[in-house]
């Protein structure tokens, strides 16, 4: 059974969607959000760019999009009937900012999760070597459409505990770390660890300015998805109260499971010894003697991979309801299940992901492609952020009176966007510098060139509805 939902809001003065997610999904949601696959998968490259620095890096992205999630934070508690970022950017910049908002947030997470599901088939092979490629593929998305066509509840619960898995391995690799150091752990190569590690080789900034700005280019995938509790708006069951404390603890979140992990990681094993092709938190379990080490990290770093397709899932599908309401997407995308769940969304946007999957399974070179997918998904995703930027730039100039009235307002305010905007120029000139990411840049345009096509015909449609209409 489905029913169309009119986008109206009903008797309780909200939208179809139901508000079904408590604050301890939302707070875990915020937090599998905030740590991504790119932290396990991406440090050993990281940490080779930039060695020590790298620490300094991932601070800074993380700051910065504190305050554009604060921002994001006000927009949407300014109104209660903004189901996500493509009601306020639609209602502040005009129909065309909700338009390509939405469309490449669905992108993104489209992007995002083709290269997740390429990732779990290569961690499921792991255990089985000899399973067809497109066996754990498959599996994996019709896993989670069953979940996330059940009721959003079950799909807060399975990301929640797919961020406790996260958590867990994270908080032990740090405690691990910490042991190591204080009882003087040596190497089977000779190395102690200990602090000093950071700085006793090379200093900080060991490869300079030019070391330190290449970790930029794949330390903000790690980041994708900290937005997600912005999608989530619809469905918090007391959003006053849940969306503050989830944006709040973005900082506390940064240090611990970034800058102590990465920081404990380079204590035990020197920058100059990480391998950039392995996992440090692999090799760190290996050092302090832990025999299932890589059997354990593969699980952790599988379930992060999961998540992150789950939250793209979630996502897409949401994006796709909401653009369906606003006559930017086929109608049909406007239809909820009895369970109040946007489900042809959800089945549209998985048999998306196994289409970009298989084509991608076609190009020689996966790594490659892996690489050219997670930096077009980084720039589309700040893309996103800049547009809520934006909106709130305009929202300050055209809704002085709410602003005045908001018990969470954005601090820094307008100066604060226009650093942050100026953040991510920064790091759209630092993708030139090298050939992959800059692959991506010369590729991602192409995208919004399609977008501003399908937004003409998607304004004429509406203008000769209106014309008929009359």
């Amino acid at each position: 059974m489905t029913r169309k939902a009119s986008g109206a809001p009903g008797q309780d003065g909200h939208d179809d969607l139901q508000r079904n997610l408590t604050n301890r999904h939302i707070q875990l949601i915020a937090i599998g959000g905030a740590i991504g696959t790119g932290l396990f998968m991406g440090s050993g490259k990281t940490i080779s760019l930039a060695g020590p620095s790298i620490v300094f890096v991932y601070m800074a992205i993380g700051i910065m999009l504190f305050f554009v999630m604060r921002a994001m934070g006000e927009l949407l508690l300014s109104n209660l009937q903004y189901r996500s970022f493509i009601d306020f950017s639609a209602d502040l910049l005009g129909p065309w900012a909700g338009f390509f908002t939405g469309w490449t947030y669905w992108f993104c997470w489209i992007v995002t999760g083709i290269a997740d599901v390429i990732a779990i088939t290569g961690y499921a092979q792991f255990w089985f070597p000899d399973i067809p490629q497109w066996l754990p593929a498959i599996a994996c998305v019709l896993v989670l459409l069953g979940l996330n066509l059940l009721t959003v509840k079950l799909f807060g619960e399975t990301e929640f505990w797919f961020a406790m898995i996260k958590i867990v391995a994270i908080v032990t690799l740090i405690g691990v770390g910490l042991c190591m150091v204080f009882s003087g752990f040596v190497s089977p190569a000779g190395r102690q660890a200990s602090l000093a590690n950071l700085w006793n080789d090379g200093g900080m900034f060991p490869n300079g300015l030019m070391g330190f700005f290449a970790g930029f280019q794949i330390a903000v995938f790690a980041f994708v998805g900290i937005e997600l509790v912005g999608t989530t708006a619809a469905e918090a069951k007391d959003p006053e109260r849940t969306l503050p404390r989830a944006i709040n603890s973005i900082p506390v979140r940064i240090i611990v499971f970034y800058v102590l992990a990465l920081v404990a990681i380079m204590a035990v094993t020197p920058w100059r010894d990480v391998v950039p092709g392995k996992s440090p938190f692999v090799e760190l379990f290996v050092l302090a003697g832990l025999p299932a080490a890589a059997g354990v990290i593969n699980f952790v770093v599988l379930t992060s991979a999961a998540s992150s397709a789950n939250s793209g899932v979630f996502s897409t599908s949401r994006m796709l309801y909401g653009l369906s309401l606003k006559g930017d997407a086929p109608k049909s995308f406007g239809t909820l299940s009895s369970r109040s769940v946007p489900s042809r969304g959800l089945m549209f946007s998985c048999i998306c992901l196994l289409a970009g999957a298989f084509l991608m399974w076609m190009i020689p070179d996966l790594m490659e492609a892996f690489t050219l997918v997670t930096t077009v998904s980084a720039i589309l995703f700040m893309f996103v952020w800049s547009l809520i930027l934006l909106s709130y730039i305009a929202y300050r100039r055209q809704r002085a009176a709410l602003h005045q009235a908001s018990r969470f307002k954005m601090p820094g305010g307008v100066p604060m966007c226009v650093a942050c905007l100026a953040f991510f120029a920064g790091i759209l000139v630092l993708l030139t510098l090298k050939d992959d990411t800059r692959q991506a840049l010369i590729v991602t345009p192409l995208w919004f060139v399609l977008l501003g096509v399908a937004y003409q015909f998607v304004r004429r449609r509406a203008v000769a509805g209106v014309v008929a209409i009359q």
